[in-house]
């Protein structure tokens, strides 16, 4: 069973991370960076995605941590 996947979303002059589907932020951070790093040890625990959005709200990178992803991510900026 997989967890909720975590999105790295802006939020006011910071970061958020945010399970998908919560309306509410998980963890709150200054940094992106930071964000990403809450955002990787969640995933990691839950076996889901990370989802990295840029200020402009679009998605620019995914990470799976999932066990036996059937289509792993080509993604290796992270």
């Amino acid at each position: 069973m997989t967890g909720k996947n975590q999105h790295v979303v802006p939020h006011g002059i910071g970061w958020a991370v945010r399970g998908e589907g919560n309306k509410r932020a998980t963890r709150l951070a200054r940094t992106q960076k930071e964000a990403i790093e809450i955002a990787i040890r969640i995933a990691q625990n839950q076996g889901s995605e990370v989802l990295i959005h840029g200020r402009d709200g679009r998605i620019r990178a995914r990470e799976t941590y999932a066990e036996k992803d059937p289509f792993p991510p080509r993604d290796t900026e992270h």
